[in-house]
C-alpha cells in the first residue's frame, strides 16, 4: 500500500529569521523544503507528495521543485492557508482519492530518515488509525504556575512531572485517509500544529513507533547550525564511498 505525503510550508517562521518563509531557508545552498521532499520520497512506500505553499508563491516553489527534483517527480504544489491546520487541510483536499494511507510532516525537518518513514507507513498498514514517531524525553521537566512566583522570578515549580512516559513526538505522523480528514472536519479552525493531536480528541487512540535525533525541527537559528553540521556529516560519509548514515 503506497502512501502520500502531505508537506504544510506556507509558515513564516518567524523564530528562525531571515525574511524568508523557513521551509526555503537554504542548507547547504539547497532550500529545506527540497531536502525534506527527498528525505521522504526516498521512502519506497511513499509515493507521492503534496506540498501547501505560501499563496503567493505556488508557481515558483513549482519551479524550484522541478529544477531540484526534476519535472516528473510526484509532487503537486496548492495554495497553503494562513495557519498550518489551513494548509494541511488543503493539500489533504487536493490528493489523489485512491490513497489510502496518508502522513504528514514538517518542511522544517530536512533529515528524516528512510526507516522512520517506513516504520510509521508500516504501522497504519498493519491497522492503527493514526501513528507518531518520538523519542524519550531526556531532560528533567517540570511543571511551573505565575501565581505565588517568589520575588524576582516569573514562574514558580509546581511538581517535577515524570519522564518516563514523556515523548517528544515528530513527523512524519501517519494516519488513515479518513481519520485524518475526520479530524480536521471536527477541530475548530486554528492553528493546531499536531495533526495526531486532533486525531487524540476525537478518542481514536495513537500508536508511537521509534523516532530518530536526525528528524529535529529547525525552529531557531542554532537549529539551523545543527542542520549545516548533520548535512556536511551527510556529504562527507558520501565523499568517502559510503551511504549517509541515519
Amino acid at each position: 500500500m503506497k502512501a502520500a505525503v502531505l508537506v504544510p510550508a506556507a509558515g513564516l517562521g518567524v523564530r528562525l529569521g531571515g525574511g524568508l518563509p523557513k521551509a526555503l531557508r537554504e542548507l547547504g545552498d539547497v532550500p529545506m523544503l527540497v531536502h525534506a521532499l527527498r528525505s521522504v520520497l526516498a521512502a519506497p512506500s511513499v509515493a507521492a507528495a503534496v506540498v501547501a505553499a505560501p499563496a503567493d508563491g505556488v508557481d515558483a516553489v513549482r519551479e524550484l521543485l522541478a529544477r531540484e527534483l526534476g519535472p516528473r517527480a510526484p509532487v503537486t504544489v496548492v495554495p497553503g492557508g494562513s495557519t498550518r491546520q489551513e494548509s494541511v487541510r488543503r493539500a489533504l483536499d487536493a490528493l489523489d482519492a485512491s490513497c489510502a494511507v496518508v502522513l504528514v510532516h514538517d518542511a522544517a525537518r530536512p533529515f528524516v530518515p528512510v526507516d522512520v518513514v517506513e516504520s510509521v507507513v508500516a504501522a497504519v498498514e498493519a491497522g492503527a488509525d493514526a501513528v507518531v514517531p518520538a523519542l524519550p524525553v531526556v531532560d528533567t521537566v517540570k511543571e511551573v504556575t505565575a501565581d505565588d512566583a517568589p520575588a524576582g522570578a516569573k514562574e514558580r515549580v509546581v511538581r517535577t512531572v515524570d519522564r518516563a512516559t514523556l515523548r517528544a513526538v515528530q513527523t512524519p505522523q501517519g494516519f488513515r485517509r479518513e481519520v485524518l480528514a475526520a479530524a480536521h472536519d471536527a477541530s475548530p479552525e486554528g492553528d493546531t500544529t499536531d495533526d495526531a493531536g486532533m486525531v487524540e480528541r476525537m478518542g481514536v487512540p495513537v500508536a508511537v513507533v521509534p523516532g530518530s535525533e536526525d528528524a529535529f525541527k529547525v525552529t531557531r537559528p542554532f537549529d539551523l547550525l545543527l542542520a549545516e553540521a548533520l548535512l556536511n556529516r551527510r556529504r562527507a560519509e558520501v565523499d568517502s564511498g559510503g551511504v549517509p548514515s541515519n
